[in-house]
């Protein structure tokens, strides 16, 4: 209901700001929807959601007095997720007239789409698609009004017991006695739902089904297996068009599949969610963390290394016990209880603390490349992206307040540096204090405006997630995109007073007083592991030659010219370039493919004119054929691509980088 702002003859004054500060004025009662009209005939014809105070609220719902009012369109993701939720409504539907007998759990939006659990006589497959996409492109076409009613408890109980909906009753059931309780109806179907939801299912034009699975109600794996099928809706099919190759491509570059065939690493049922790097895994695993520790030494970083198992004092003192103890492992030394680290910051403090700290020693910059371990549910687990364990490449910048900016500026432009190698573009969001905080206003602002200053002194455009930063600190995250238009969240610079003071840090200043460091926590990969994962995807397993785990393969045409072989893959060896022979008796095109197979950038082709001119046949997977070369030649060539660490672009397709 409208709250009363004043009177005007009598009649109620309801009072809206909206987003850019101007404000709406109504003597009546109205819906969200009729406020958009109000402001204009176009924002109603396109308007699909709102937000009141922040919240996401459906455009049915009536105007409250003295609230901040946002509007959202298809161009909009808010209004992308009320299309999806309808969605998921308009599917159920098809499957009720389709199936009759059928019971719904829930059918939430989602990031990439939508889903419906239910519970079914028939087992539903990916050939019953085509069906229920033909129904629901009738319920589309039909352009049914989607109506939404409020209902008490009792009331909504009575309509779903009606129907034999047993999911939705119990849903209701755990509502407190005084809920009131909102369905919404298109044509023969209701559902129990909050909203929102577009104003009728002519919105919804392009949709696809994609997958059916398995999922316990609740989450719970006590609880009946519903089924579960998974879709997607879009306002436009050049969207739908561009998420159905990116998906296509995912499958086709996912780590867990290439990471397999490339004998990278592997997980076993003795440990889950712990990873198994292979010796060509290692190989990448070793050279980014080289290069890290070649950052190190150009950025002036100390590296340090803190033990895996910690006193859970130390844990209580850094807070941690507090925020994170379900995600910690425990155990027992000596009858004191201990925690394996799910954060090497409480390690880094504890450097610091080892001896006296001047102004002259600031800013302090140390990095450790420290393993990790967080409990994650196993149902999140996900190859390389989520797991038990995994390195951080993590750093503490220990300053005084007037070398926050330049510290920030200085973080920014590592991270920069490595993006830019692996040609990764990248977006930048800003994230404030969160609710669940520690520390005063005063240091929360303090911290807040360095951040925002450094970014604005680099020119970097960023968005401000309000109410997301870590516990500790507000933070910098860096969004990363990959070769097919996926963003993965990777660098992250955290400004943190909080640490030093629960630490009791300190350092003499230049007044010969004691004074209190402030703190930069940052990663740049992350995690080595999920960065790895990354990468693999992002390179569909072709790895640039500096990171490819074999840099060359040798190919005798036959064994007559294995000796020769020999001589060439020796001398690549001395030159420290990895490379491997195929010594097998098999023809020379069916090693090539196995070499292609395998994504090694060079093969050099060893036979009776190479060996007799002293020269390699160099073929690539950037460029196909290269004709032939001087074995020294050849080396000189990659080793300065090698160092120079170039991602060399691909100039001929061929099956090799297809």
């Amino acid at each position: 209901m409208g709250g009363i702002s004043g009177k005007k003859r009598g009649k109620i004054m309801i009072t809206i700001r909206l987003k850019d500060g101007k404000e709406l004025h109504f003597e009546n009662e109205v819906t969200l929807f009729e406020a958009a009209k109000k402001i204009s005939n176009s924002l109603a014809k396109d308007v699909l959601v709102a937000k009141v105070d922040g919240e996401l609220t459906d455009i049915r719902n009536n105007i409250t007095d003295g609230t901040q009012v946002e509007f959202f369109t298809k161009a909009d993701k808010e209004g992308l997720f009320t299309l999806r939720h309808t969605a998921a409504h308009v599917m159920a539907q098809a499957i009720q007239h389709l199936y009759p007998g059928t019971k719904f759990a829930i059918g939430p939006a989602i990031d990439d789409g939508f889903y419906y659990d239910l519970e079914s006589d028939h087992v539903f497959s990916q050939e019953d698609f085509v069906a229920i996409e033909k129904e629901m492109a009738k319920i589309s076409k039909a352009n049914l009004p989607i109506e939404k009613k409020i209902l008490s408890r009792n009331e909504a109980l009575e309509f779903f017991r009606s129907r034999n909906q047993d999911y939705k009753v119990i849903l209701i059931q755990d509502l407190p006695e005084d809920a009131i309780v909102s369905t919404y109806t298109q044509g023969d179907f209701t559902d129990l739902c909050r909203g929102p939801h577009v104003r009728s299912t002519g919105k919804l034009k392009v949709f696809k089904l994609m997958t059916v699975a398995g999922a316990y109600w609740r989450g719970d794996e006590h609880n009946k297996m519903l089924q579960r099928i998974y879709a997607t809706a879009f306002f436009d099919k050049e969207e739908l068009d561009q998420f159905l190759f990116v998906r296509a491509e995912a499958e086709k570059r996912d780590h867990r599949k290439l990471g397999k065939q490339l004998n990278l690493f592997s997980f076993h049922e003795e440990g889950p969610g712990f990873p198994f790097f292979h010796p060509k895994g290692m190989v990448i695993r070793n050279e980014l963390i080289a290069y890290e520790r070649e950052l190190f030494r150009e950025f002036g970083y100390e590296e340090i290394m803190t033990p895996i198992i910690l006193s859970k004092k130390l844990w209580l003192q850094s807070g941690h016990w507090d925020h994170y103890k379900e995600n910690m492992y425990t155990t027992q030394i000596d009858g004191e209880d201990f925690a394996i680290k799910p954060m090497n910051c409480p390690g880094g403090m504890l450097v610091y603390k080892a001896e006296p700290r001047s102004y002259k020693d600031l800013p302090l910059r140390v990095g450790e490349l420290g393993l990790v371990h967080r409990h994650e549910k196993s149902g999140q687990l996900h190859g390389l992206m989520r797991v038990r364990c995994f390195t951080q490449d993590d750093a503490h910048i220990f300053m005084t307040p007037e070398q926050i900016k330049d510290e920030i500026k200085g973080v920014a432009n590592l991270i920069d540096q490595v993006y830019k190698l692996f040609g990764f573009k990248y977006h930048v969001e800003l994230s404030t204090r969160p609710e669940d905080s520690m520390g005063s206003d005063e240091d929360w602002e303090v911290a807040t405006e360095g951040l925002r200053g450094a970014l604005d002194d680099l020119g970097l455009d960023y968005v401000v997630n309000e109410g997301d930063g870590a516990f500790y600190g507000p933070k910098i995250d860096f969004h990363l995109e990959d070769s097919i238009g996926r963003t993965w969240q990777c660098g992250t610079i955290q400004l943190d007073f909080q640490l030093p003071q629960r630490f009791e840090l300190e350092y003499t200043g230049a007044d010969g007083e004691k004074h209190r460091p402030i703190m930069i926590h940052r990663v740049v990969y992350g995690s080595v592991e999920r960065f790895i994962g990354i990468l693999i995807e992002h390179f569909a397993g072709a790895f640039p030659t500096w990171l490819a785990p074999v840099q060359v393969k040798v190919l005798p045409i036959s064994d007559k010219y294995a000796d020769y072989g020999k001589k060439v893959l020796d001398a690549l060896h001395e030159a420290g370039i990895r490379a491997e022979m195929d010594t097998r008796s098999e023809k020379i095109g069916y090693k090539i493919r196995e070499a292609q197979g395998q994504k090694i950038p060079y093969m050099l082709i060893a036979g009776a004119k190479e060996e007799e001119a002293g020269l390699v046949s160099v073929r690539s997977r950037f460029a196909g054929d290269e004709g032939q070369r001087s074995l020294e030649q050849f080396i000189a060539d990659i080793k300065e691509e090698i160092a120079s660490r170039v991602n060399r672009p691909v100039t001929v397709e061929t099956k090799e980088n297809k």
